[in-house]
């Protein structure tokens, strides 16, 4: 194993998975909503969509980089919905433990945002095109690096969803929960508006 190839590796992961995107802002504004006990089976859902999206790119680097097209549309519908989730957030109702129970985003929607989260795939497609090597060539390289970043990611969505859970406890009335929650949707928003511009 190449050393410097390996610290300049997770040079690369580490911001990259806490750094605001998709996932840590989902995970904070549903964290807001349902503390981080309600927040563990979405994050699960990202966990797995992660790794999975991660060996996918591993295993088709070539073709992504030969169609950028893909990729852009791929980018578009994933501004899309994740809008649609800021305003999902943004308009839900002050807490209410027993009416947001059906609310709470799932492990499925953990799985799916990973493939519409325009931050993930250039993620990979970055560390698997620059980094790729690190563990070895070959599809089991490819799956460690994988793994490596499954390490980092999960303490980033879930120090992500504490934080929306301490921005709960400090806005317990109906109204100051009702801000949190506009607020925690409109930064959502910015981060689909982002994808969209860059």
């Amino acid at each position: 194993m190449d050393v410097e190839l390996l610290v300049a590796t997770l040079v690369f992961i580490i911001p990259m998975c806490f750094s605001p995107g998709p996932n840590n802002v989902l995970c904070a504004a549903h964290g807001s909503q349902h503390g981080f006990k309600g927040t563990l089976t979405l994050i699960s859902g990202m966990a797995v969509g992660w790794s999975i999206l991660g060996l996918l790119v591993g295993g088709a680097t070539v073709f992504i980089e030969d169609n950028q097209s893909f990729f852009d549309t791929l980018a578009y519908i994933g501004a899309a919905y994740i809008a649609y989730l800021s305003y999902k957030i943004a308009t839900s109702n002050p807490l209410d433990e027993g009416h947001h129970d059906n609310q709470r985003l799932g492990f499925t929607t953990g799985v799916a945002i990973q493939f519409v989260n325009g931050k993930a795939w250039i993620h990979f497609l970055v560390l698997m095109t620059t980094f790729g090597t690190v563990f070895g060539s070959g599809f089991m390289g490819k799956s460690m690096l994988v793994l490596l970043n499954v390490m980092f990611g999960l303490p980033a969505v879930m120090s992500w969803a504490a934080f929306g859970t301490v921005l709960r406890r400090a806005f317990t009335t109906p109204r100051s929960a009702i801000v949190l929650n506009r607020a925690m949707g409109a930064s959502l928003f910015a981060v689909a508006l982002w994808i969209v511009v860059q």
